[in-house]
């Protein structure tokens, strides 16, 4: 459950604007998508091994510029 704080003369709109940011930041609806289906261990692994692969090209690549 998310809670956040609202001062006494914020509308409605800054409350919902302030949800939605901690929703985001917090990454309930991320962590959902990545639960919806079964993934194995061996292919978690390949995915964190190839998005470091791609971070490491980004990182060579502006270095080079």
């Amino acid at each position: 459950m998310l809670i956040i704080s609202i001062k006494e003369g914020d509308t409605i709109e800054k409350a919902l604007k302030k949800y939605k940011k901690k929703f985001e930041k917090v990454g309930i609806l991320k962590e959902l998508r990545e639960r919806m289906f079964y993934k194995k261990p061996s292919v978690r692994k390949k995915e964190v091994i190839n998005k470091a692969i791609i971070r490491e090209k980004i990182r060579r690549s502006e270095m080079d510029i």
